[in-house]
């Protein structure tokens, strides 16, 4: 099924962007793990539509509500189920685009691959707003990571045109294993003042005019958004088809708008020379071997190395703009042209980045459960029954 992934954990999602609720269930966690609803809630306000300038103007709280698997705030056992309501929808500006489809969107393939049923409001099932419950998801992963002492964030690497992008350092650049708790706080910190989601201050102030410049020329912009991984022992994962890499892109594609994933320096490595790409091992001091550079991203044969995982996607700019483009019209068969009306982002990537954290926590949870290294919760201990008479 196109909605399901995951080996042990198994996550599927459900709905469409103007259905009447989206969400997910999750089947797999180990009981006992404790679920912050409050935190979740909050992690779920970083992707939410409508609170910036730099997004669409549909207003949505994404409030999940967990209906199943939780009790007593620790997962029970049972799946996980979740369900966010949609309750801002114009459905109206999507008519014409059943015969227009457009450039950029899955509006024709959709025709094509479901003879004309598909539903076009909003783009359907193919579109962002399917991130909401991936997210919810992915929050209660990320929640069972941290327990078990592991650390995933994002942030956006590169904004904009080739030619008038913004950018800031990779996490590669970052020396030691820990996890880089300052960066990650100016993260945040930079997000609250402007909801752009950049260690850098002033590159995200630079990288949110891009994106206002861009929406008031009726276009979009697309972006890199980085994300990185610590306290991630080494040797999870498995070789082939089934490595860490391979598990991180499986779900990263499931992300509208991610056209491209690199681990590491990626791309950058082919056009270097193996003495140059290798990274050298030094001892550690419990004597295992420790990476002194970290080109490979943390994995080696699909498995982990035990340095920070660092991995890239690739998001595009957003196809539904509203200059005027060149399309068909499927009624009549002939060319036509096309104006999309409708609510969205001038720039996906700010909202992309919880996204992509949501994405790669719950691909490392469902291996670390597949390989058995994710520490089982300890049981439940009995209450001591009230004394007589009470």
């Amino acid at each position: 099924m196109s909605s399901c992934i995951g080996n042990v954990l198994r996550l599927s999602i459900f709905g469409q962007s103007h259905s009447a609720a989206i969400g997910c269930s999750l089947d797999g966690l180990p009981a006992g793990i404790p679920v912050d609803a409050e935190r979740l809630q909050r992690f779920m306000d970083r992707r939410a539509p409508g609170a910036r300038d730099t997004s669409t103007e549909r207003r949505e709280a994404d409030a999940v509500h967990l209906i199943a698997g939780v009790a007593d705030g620790h997962t029970c056992g049972a799946p996980l189920a979740a369900i966010i309501q949609n309750t801002n929808t114009r459905s109206r500006d999507y008519a014409e685009l059943r015969r227009k489809p457009r450039p950029g969107h899955a509006d024709w393939p959709a025709f094509e691959r479901y003879g004309n049923w598909h539903d076009v409001a909003g783009g359907g099932h193919f579109s962002g707003r399917l991130t909401a419950p991936l997210c919810a998801a992915g929050g209660v992963a990320l929640q069972a990571l941290e327990r078990a002492g592991i650390t995933v964030a994002a942030h956006i690497q590169v904004l904009g045109p080739a030619k008038a992008g913004v950018s800031e350092p990779s996490f590669l650049a970052l020396s030691g294993s820990a996890a880089p708790v300052d960066e990650i706080s100016c993260r945040d910190n930079t997000f609250e003042r402007c909801g752009i989601p950049m260690v850098d201050g002033d590159a995200a102030d630079r990288a949110r005019e891009l994106i206002l410049e861009a929406k008031d020329d009726l276009d979009s912009v697309g972006g890199i958004v980085e994300c990185g991984v610590w306290g991630l022992p080494a040797g999870v994962g498995d070789p082939m088809f089934d490595g860490l890499e391979n598990r991180i892109a499986h779900i990263a594609f499931g992300i509208p708008a991610v056209k491209g994933v690199e681990f590491g320096i990626g791309f950058t490595a082919a056009g270097l020379y193996g003495s140059e790409d290798n990274d050298p091992y030094a001892a550690a001091p419990n004597g295992a071997a420790r990476p002194v550079t970290n080109n490979a991203g943390g994995i080696l044969g699909g498995i982990s190395t035990g340095a920070p995982l660092v991995w890239r996607c690739a998001v595009k700019p957003t196809p539904s703009i509203g200059q005027v483009q060149h399309t068909i019209d499927l009624a009549h068969g002939e060319d036509a042209e096309l104006t999309v009306r409708g609510r969205h982002d001038p720039c996906i990537v700010p909202r992309a980045v919880p996204v992509v954290e949501a994405a790669c926590a719950l691909a490392l949870l469902d291996v670390l459960l597949e390989d058995g290294r994710y520490p089982t919760p300890d049981p439940r201990p009995l209450a001591e029954p009230a004394p007589a008479g009470e």
